[in-house]
């Protein structure tokens, strides 16, 4: 994988690091709050990849926003499961979240090291 050119991210401010470990910090949070915390955090993302000239923030929007819209369509495309029963649709969600977490956890230790997602 091709490194991330340091001299792109020395205009960057410690805030927009910072933005960016919230926005990771709300994507793994919302499987805990019913999912509200990624519809805040995806909206941000979308504002924040407008502006964004530097491609290791840009991608890393993109990434945001690409998990979350495939998330949601797993659990649209699942959510007959539960009218089977409750215990696959469950377990549906269980999967889908698993994989919601381990993305967002993978892209923030990416992130982290200034690597592309």
């Amino acid at each position: 994988m091709a490194e991330t050119d340091y001299a792109t991210l020395e205009d960057k401010t410690p805030g927009d690091r910072t933005v960016m470990h919230v926005l990771y910090g709300l994507h793994t949070l919302a499987p805990f709050t019913a999912w509200t915390l990624a519809i805040i955090a995806v909206i941000v993302n979308y504002v924040k990849r407008t502006d964004e000239a530097d491609p290791l923030y840009a991608r890393h929007h993109s990434y945001m926003i690409r998990t979350f819209w495939w998330a949601l369509l797993w659990l649209v495309v699942t959510s007959p499961l539960y009218l089977l029963f409750v215990l696959p649709g469950f377990i549906a969600t269980v999967i889908i979240g698993c994989w919601y977490l381990y993305r967002y956890l993978r892209g923030w230790l990416r992130f982290n090291d200034n690597q592309l997602p």
